[in-house]
């Protein structure tokens, strides 16, 4: 097995184990689930920029390397969660990413100097 199809394994008997099913939500589940994941994900973002010395004022702080790694994976739980919520598999996320990779770099090789909201339109 692929380890991102692992996570995505993981990750699915864990949202199950706390009583959510991503794999059978109609339209109101994804939207309530997607707002929840999100905003789970921008508090697992503060408490990642916690993790490091932000506070240009304050001279206690330390980098906590090994806190910002576990916060990551917490973003990576939330994530997958996610994705799996809109019905993707590890291969989909996979795929569309290398296809959104392939747009960014074509983003960088014409300088980006325009926006173009469509190029992305057939991921």
């Amino acid at each position: 097995m692929d380890k991102l199809d692992h996570m995505f394994e993981m990750q699915t008997d864990l949202t199950k184990r706390i009583g959510v099913n991503n794999m059978d939500l109609d339209e109101q589940g994804k939207i309530e689930w997607i707002l929840n994941y999100s905003r789970a994900m921008q508090q697992e973002l503060a408490e990642l920029i916690d993790s490091t010395p932000w506070k240009w004022w304050a001279k206690y702080q330390m980098f906590n390397e090994q806190n910002a790694r576990v916060e990551i994976i917490d973003l990576f739980h939330f994530l997958i969660a996610m994705a799996q919520a809109l019905g993707m598999t590890a291969d989909d996320l996979y795929d569309i990413y290398c296809k959104k990779n392939k747009i960014n770099h074509q983003r960088q090789d014409s300088g980006y100097i325009t926006k173009d909201e469509h190029d992305s339109e057939n991921i």
